[in-house]
């Protein structure tokens, strides 16, 4: 194995004029597979009109996501001119602008927003698996510095590793008389994202057959997205610490835990009417 790290080249695609990226294709992959996700699972437990309905959600959270996405790093940052820069994600604006605008449609058609929401965890987690590929592809929400077997280089990164951007903008440190153009490798956050949001899919995917009321289910991924990002966050390259040593993220991340704890709780009783199994 390379001794130095794997080096990491973006993910591009060419049709012609138009170019690809590998992120874009993750998230349009990911919203497809949550649709189908969602689809199948209302088809199963005989919910024709939520499964119907289910092609508006997924827009709704589709344009959502992108907005808070985007708005929550704009604020996090102070640079507007972010809202026009191709990277920039981060996944809990993303997150709480997609409820926002599924709820408005969800309530728009008259639908039980918690009834979705038991399904709709399983295909964030599925979504969220592949759309974190995405962020490999284009080099983007990598972790610290690390020599590890794993351990990946981002010289074309978004942005690129090195020794001046991991200082300036992550509040890393290295040996004095570092040239500012040194690649570092890291360790490749966005993988291990990958394989979390698998395993969550498959915890969730394993219970989608439960008996609890509608609800208990999307707290149970609050409590799996909660804790996941919070370890997470302890390998991200990140500066934007609070004063009780939690990153922003991490704060978020205990909210979500607690209100899956608190949803988990409150729809643990049985269900008047057991959907198909």
């Amino acid at each position: 194995m390379n001794p130095d790290g794997i080096v990491h080249h973006p993910t591009i695609f060419h049709l012609g004029p138009v170019e690809l990226t590998g992120f874009g294709l993750a998230v349009l992959a990911a919203f497809a597979i949550a649709q189908i996700v969602c689809q199948r699972e209302f088809w199963r437990r005989g919910q024709n009109a939520e499964a119907d309905a289910i092609p508006d959600i997924v827009m709704a959270a589709l344009l959502g996501t992108l907005i808070g996405a985007k708005t929550y790093y704009v604020v996090l940052t102070g640079d507007p001119s972010a809202f026009f820069s191709r990277g920039g994600f981060v996944f809990w604006g993303g997150f709480m602008g997609s409820v926002a605008l599924c709820w408005v449609t969800i309530k728009y058609k008259k639908l039980i927003f918690l009834r979705i929401a038991d399904v709709a965890g399983i295909a964030i987690a599925a979504g969220y698996s592949v759309g974190r590929s995405g962020c490999w592809a284009v080099g983007d929400d990598y972790g610290r510095p690390w020599s590890g077997p794993f351990a990946a280089r981002f010289p074309e990164g978004a942005p690129p590793s090195t020794v001046s951007v991991m200082s300036s903008q992550f509040g890393a440190t290295f040996p004095p008389g570092t040239p500012g153009n040194t690649v570092v490798a890291v360790h490749p956050t966005q993988l291990y994202e990958v394989v979390l949001g698998f395993v969550m899919f498959a915890i969730l995917w394993r219970l989608r057959k439960h008996r609890f009321q509608e609800g208990w289910l999307f707290g149970v991924w609050c409590v799996l997205a909660g804790f996941e990002r919070f370890v997470i966050e302890f390998f991200r390259a990140k500066d934007d610490q609070t004063t009780a040593g939690l990153t922003t993220a991490q704060i978020i991340a205990i909210t979500v835990f607690t209100i899956g704890i608190g949803l988990i709780v409150a729809r643990r009783g049985s269900r008047d009417v057991v959907v198909a199994r």
